[in-house]
């Protein structure tokens, strides 16, 4: 089984920086592909990064956040730069023990709680 935590959501002016961190217990966490997904208001679950052998952006994020796995400490972190308020949203962690590595939330089988980010203009 594994257990994901996320942390460090907030509020944020445009323009900003965060940097969310997962934080994964359980067994081969090394070896799972790991994604950020986001939803916003009223809005369907998107992706936003994933990391396996690569790393792998939305568009919409792309040169703006940056994903990295710190395997000493069973993390995932999500670098978030130049926010915008349309960035806006609950982000949630994600892993794939099917060794999925792509942009569909449904090959994803792990999730955490998630956690709020919120851009003000």
């Amino acid at each position: 089984q594994v257990q994901l935590v996320e942390s460090g959501g907030g509020l944020v002016q445009a323009g900003g920086s965060l940097r969310l961190s997962c934080a994964a217990s359980g067994r081969i966490f090394n070896s799972y592909p790991m994604a950020w997904f986001r939803q916003g208001p009223g809005k369907e679950r998107e992706f936003v990064a994933g990391i396996s052998g690569n790393t792998y952006y939305a568009d919409s994020v792309k040169g703006r956040f940056t994903i990295s796995r710190e395997s000493a400490r069973n993390t995932v972190v999500l670098q978030m730069n130049s926010l915008k308020p349309e960035d806006t949203a609950v982000y949630y962690c994600a892993a794939s023990s099917l060794y999925y590595s792509g942009t569909s939330y449904s090959g994803y089988n792990y999730w955490g709680q998630g956690t709020q980010v919120t851009v003000s203009s």
